[in-house]
């Protein structure tokens, strides 16, 4: 998410449209991580659902980190964030979630540029959600 061009006054207006997509509920996915979080740590035992919203939010923190002055391309943070946003990379141990990018990342841009290309220019039909998601599930017994 590009906090420079989201501000109020211009909104998820400045942001292409497979971004707006992607990103809708993260926002207030990471609020509900972020307020169980500091629940949690109250101590007690936490039920299932709530280890799932922590579990989630813990990989989507990781996914959202990048290197100081070193941009990700759009079409690379919605393929990431898409992933994360809908709880596909939950077997994904949070450790390992940079290095999954990297390998998901390498893996679409060596082998399905067209999935990227669709994304760069707005675009997200079910096909290029359809080969991320088999990119991405291919990829993540390696990761566990």
């Amino acid at each position: 998410i590009n906090v420079g061009i989201s501000v109020s006054r211009v909104g998820g207006s400045a942001q292409i449209k497979s971004m707006k997509k992607v990103a809708g509920t993260l926002k207030l996915d990471q609020a509900l991580y972020r307020e169980m979080e500091a629940f949690s740590k109250f101590g007690g035992d936490l039920d299932a659902a709530t280890k799932l919203v922590i579990d989630k939010g813990a990989r989507n923190v990781e996914i959202l980190k990048q290197p100081q002055y070193s941009p990700v391309p759009v079409e690379k943070q919605v393929a990431i964030i898409y992933l994360g946003t809908q709880g596909l990379i939950r077997d994904v141990p949070v450790r390992r979630v940079k290095e999954f990018e990297e390998q998901l990342l390498m893996e679409l841009e060596n082998k399905h540029p067209e999935v990227l290309a669709e994304f760069k220019k707005g675009g997200f039909s079910d096909d290029a959600v359809k080969k991320l998601t088999e990119v991405s599930n291919s990829l993540i017994p390696q990761f566990k």
